[in-house]
């Protein structure tokens, strides 16, 4: 099976396994979706992330609960390979007037949209999280 979009199967399969109250989450690895669990680690909104495999590399994500809810309200794809989003770095997306954040993949790599605008670099605005 040919996977066009693998960054949207990530945060589809994050979305799900959330509503299903699930405690973690595997998937196929690649580097792109290791650096965005690990932006999101950072921010707080999973509690990890691991590799596992030898030949076949599987991405396992540890999700995050508050009082019984998912962190993560809200997970979307922004640019798409049918539509890539680019943005400078004073018109990145300020998602909720700020509470949540824009994943944007820069030139010097994956990054918060608050990190790409204190560098003063713009990129490829990848999701936004909520």
């Amino acid at each position: 099976m040919s996977l066009q979009d693998p960054i949207a199967d990530l945060l589809t399969r994050v979305r799900n396994a959330q509503s299903a109250k699930h405690v973690d989450v595997s998937m196929p690895h690649s580097n792109l979706k290791v650096t965005i669990c690990k932006v999101l680690e950072q921010e707080g909104y999973i509690d990890g992330y691991g590799v596992s495999g030898d030949g076949k590399q599987e991405l396992t994500v540890q999700l995050r609960y508050h009082e019984g809810g998912p962190v993560i309200e809200e997970i979307r794809r922004v640019s798409r390979p049918g539509l890539r989003v680019y943005k400078g770095a004073s018109e990145l997306p300020k998602v909720r007037g700020g509470l949540g954040v824009a994943i944007v993949s820069t030139s010097s790599g994956v990054m918060t949209d608050r990190e790409a605008r204190r560098r003063r670099i713009g990129g490829e605005v990848l999701c936004t999280v909520f």
